[in-house]
């Protein structure tokens, strides 16, 4: 409809200037707003793709808390029985041959134990060093950002000199129209 008006509007006194410029307004706000629905469609599939992350992250650190529990509660038991066992050979046994076998028993264990948790401690610290983001994804998704401000500012300054360079000939349109128009 305003196209319709800035054309009819354009063959009548005055050139139609403020109709076609009211034309060019609109089609700018239209451009805008689909440029906003289409934000806002990047931003609901940014968040879709969140959800399953999130839901991986709390099911891993789910399966390592019940890893945790069943350790210590299977092991517990297992040093138990094996405690019952030495007691049964210290019997066997002189006093000194029961402070070498739980020495060295104890020993093992804490070697054993020290050597899991260090192994562990480890890994866990290096996963959670890591973070949810590698720093790698972090410099791309950076450097496509400056890219793309960069684009649109370039595509939007082309726009500018575009539309300049289209209302100096408008201007000289009309001043060609009214030189006509006083010549005849």
């Amino acid at each position: 409809m305003l196209k319709a008006q800035a054309e009819a509007a354009a063959t009548g006194p005055g050139g139609g200037m403020l109709e076609a410029q009211t034309y060019q307004d609109s089609l700018q706000a239209l451009d805008r707003l689909e440029k906003r629905v289409f934000y806002l469609q990047q931003a609901r599939q940014l968040g879709i793709q969140q959800l399953p992350q999130i839901r991986i992250v709390q099911s891993g650190d789910e399966t390592l808390i019940e890893n945790l529990q069943a350790t210590s509660a299977l092991t517990v038991p297992a040093w138990k029985q094996k405690m019952v066992i030495l007691l049964g050979l210290t019997r066997q046994k002189s006093a000194l041959e029961l402070q070498k076998a739980v020495t060295d028993a104890t020993n093992d264990m804490i070697r054993q134990a020290s050597e899991m948790m260090k192994d562990q401690a480890i890994s866990i610290e290096q996963q959670s060093q890591r973070g949810i983001v590698d720093i790698e994804t972090l410099a791309k998704a950076n450097k496509d950002l400056i890219d793309t401000i960069s684009g649109v500012l370039r595509v939007q300054e082309e726009g500018r000199r575009k539309r300049a360079q289209a209302e100096q000939q408008m201007e000289q349109m009309t001043i060609d129209l009214k030189k006509a128009m006083t010549q005849a």
